[in-house]
């Protein structure tokens, strides 16, 4: 069973790499250019989890998974070289999750709030809370460089990256281990659920005072423009939250039977482990989905896609025109 996750893994991390990256830099270019009909604010929360998700696919399934199961031994398994990469994966995780929780609350307050939407949603405010979001969690992985000796030394060279004793017994790496577990996934996890089920909340109240606002009684098909046009807005909300809890939830609920249980992973049985690989593995399908999620739910960023697509055909038709002219 080991070799069978293993060789599924070795074939689903090249297909992984080879789709999200170019799924993530046409999400980058397209939202980048403002043509989607979102606000401000939105097209910079969902650029900046698209940079956050491609940094995620480069540093988790390119450097890390694709670099282990086809070149081993590389420079990237020299400690300093490893140790830094540690610090970068945790970094570009955290903010990729932390990043969806951003949007989250923006959306939430957008939809419920309503007098500190003119304040908080604007461009400047997304651009200040992601800027800080992103530096605040990198400093905090910065401690995690510090965490790790070589496993061994050839020719004086010190070799891949052995977590120190003393950070399981240490009170200050036990307090940090706990911070950081807490910081990602848990909190995100919990404050994505709860923001969630506070703008349906919402949105089901308001419906229910707009309809005995407006007189309506079973089979009245009045159309209310107002809430249509909310609920077509709260649909890129709901799919991008609800995408990251279903492929997160398996690597949660690992997390949280390996807290619960006070399991050593070293110790996994066949089924244990493969149930932790599964996590992971779903947990980096994630980083790829949003861009398809933007071309289902919105009819501009389909438009746009069509455009980009066939600018090229449209260009070498001009250029075959002006050559036979």
């Amino acid at each position: 069973m080991y070799n069978s996750i293993h060789d599924v893994m070795k074939i689903y991390y090249p297909v992984l790499a080879v789709l999200g990256v170019p799924v993530n830099l046409l999400g980058i270019v397209i939202l980048s250019r403002g043509k989607c009909a979102l606000s401000t604010c939105t097209t910079r929360y969902l650029v900046g989890m698209a940079v956050a998700d491609l940094l995620v696919i480069i540093t988790s399934v390119i450097l890390w998974q694709i670099s282990y199961y086809y070149f081993p031994w590389s420079f990237l398994e020299i400690t300093p070289v490893c140790s830094a990469h540690s610090v970068l994966l945790s970094a570009v995780t955290d903010n990729s999750v932390w990043f969806t929780v951003a949007f989250s609350f923006d959306r939430f307050v957008a939809i419920c709030c309503e007098e500190l939407k003119t304040k908080y949603c604007t461009g400047k405010t997304a651009a200040v809370v992601l800027t800080t979001t992103y530096i605040l969690l990198c400093l905090k992985n910065i401690p995690f460089y510090f965490a790790y000796e070589p496993l061994t030394i050839i020719d004086n060279v010190p070799w891949l990256c052995d977590v120190k004793s003393n950070v399981y017994t240490d009170p200050g790496w036990v307090a940090f281990d706990w911070f950081d577990k807490i910081l990602t996934p848990l909190l995100p996890f919990t404050l994505i659920l709860l923001v969630n089920t506070l703008t349906v909340r919402h949105i089901l109240v308001a419906s229910h005072v707009r309809k005995g606002l407006r007189g309506q009684r079973k089979g009245d098909n009045t159309r209310d423009p107002e809430m249509e046009s909310r609920r077509r807005s709260v649909i890129l909300l709901f799919t991008i939250s609800g995408s990251f809890i279903l492929l997160w939830l398996v690597f949660v609920a690992e997390f949280l039977y390996y807290n619960m249980r006070g399991a050593d992973p070293g110790d996994y049985s066949e089924s244990e482990y493969i149930f932790q690989r599964v996590g992971l593995m779903l947990r980096d399908l994630s980083c790829c989905t949003n861009t398809f999620i933007y071309a289902v739910t919105q009819a501009k960023f389909r438009e746009q896609i069509k455009s980009m697509v066939k600018y090229p055909v449209t260009a070498i038709i001009q250029l075959i025109k002006k050559q036979t002219i």
